[in-house]
């Protein structure tokens, strides 16, 4: 256990450009020279939000005129546990002004993951690099690919920007071909596609990353891809979550939040122990199990990333028996 337990806030500042302003650390300091969001300790009898105001009071010169809530998280240095409590700040009066720090620095949400930045703000990087709708592809049989291409076409087109490509029973002979073409089609709509599973043929074929069931990640004690691929972790509870942060995945889905007639052995968490178990969590987490396309705002004021899911999200079109017997012309 680390001997000190620091609560801090932290805030999330976006210009017109949709940068966010991150801060150096002064030489001196712990972790001098590392970027931060700005922000600082909590006192004792003080609200989150109270501090929030303080802080960027003090450290840039601004007032905070809003703010939301945009994760929790907590790292353990040796000897402290940081629990950073980030704030996306909606609107501001003032110029930003480095009062306290080194510097000051307008970044790119995509330029994130390659600052130099605590091991405490990472989640946060990570929650703003992630979109509000996760899709898992439906479990499709072999032969279906052209309908799971069409189907991600169209999620696409419809905003998705983050897709779980997950179709088990496939061989890996089967799914690279496809996988290829799904990658393709993702990034040229600027999303992301990760794997499930199969961390060898994601970082071969070039894919965002991997998304690891609960089974094969409890065998692991570190993640599989380096910095920079995506890690995702399946959980269902505490321990997986937990152990899901100890291995640095980068998110988790949690589930089920409600019954679903894939898991009828499994008990729904609900809304308040889903939002219990996300609050502790250290990662971001989408929130997975009977999800419905309009849950999205339910989710975010239950802690969660956004939502995770198969139906909700995928597009009309046939995810039961082949209607004929035509193969893909993927190959």
């Amino acid at each position: 256990m680390s001997a000190q337990v620091l609560r801090v806030v932290a805030g999330v500042l976006r210009d017109a450009a949709g940068r966010v302003l991150l801060a150096q650390r002064p030489s001196g300091k712990h972790l001098a020279g590392l970027w931060e969001f700005p922000g600082g300790k909590v006192e004792s009898d003080e609200a989150t939000v109270d501090a929030l105001a303080r802080e960027l009071r003090e450290e840039l010169g601004i007032v905070v005129e809003s703010a939301r809530p945009l994760i929790a998280a907590a790292h353990d240095y040796p000897d402290r546990c940081i629990v950073l409590d980030a704030w996306e700040v909606t609107a501001w009066s003032g110029t930003p002004v480095a009062h306290e720090h080194a510097a000051l620095a307008w970044a790119g949400v995509d330029e994130l993951a390659r600052v130099p930045m605590p091991p405490a703000d990472l989640p946060v990087a990570a929650a703003l690099r992630l979109p509000e709708r996760y899709l898992i592809t439906p479990p499709l049989p072999p032969g279906r690919a052209d309908d799971v291409l069409h189907g991600i076409e169209r999620a696409l087109a419809a905003g998705i920007r983050l897709v779980q490509l997950r179709l088990p029973g496939w061989t890996r002979e089967q799914l690279a071909p496809l996988a290829r073409h799904v990658r393709d089609l993702c990034h040229a709509h600027g999303a992301r596609v990760l794997l499930a599973a199969d961390s060898v043929l994601a970082a071969v074929l070039g894919l965002d990353g991997i998304h690891l069931p609960a089974r094969i990640a409890a065998t692991l004690s570190a993640r599989p891809l380096p910095p920079g691929a995506w890690v995702g972790v399946s959980c269902h509870d505490a321990a997986e979550l937990a152990h899901a942060h100890a291995i640095g995945a980068d998110f988790a889905t949690l589930s089920p939040v409600h019954a679903t007639a894939s898991h009828p052995d499994r008990e729904a968490l609900g809304w308040d122990r889903f939002a219990d178990l996300a609050a502790a969590a250290r990662l971001p987490v989408y929130a997975l199990g009977g999800m419905e396309a309009e849950d999205v705002d339910e989710a975010r004021m239950s802690g969660a990333q956004g939502i995770a899911a198969i139906g909700a999200l995928w597009p009309d079109s046939p995810i039961g028996p082949a209607s004929d017997s035509r193969q893909s012309p993927i190959a």
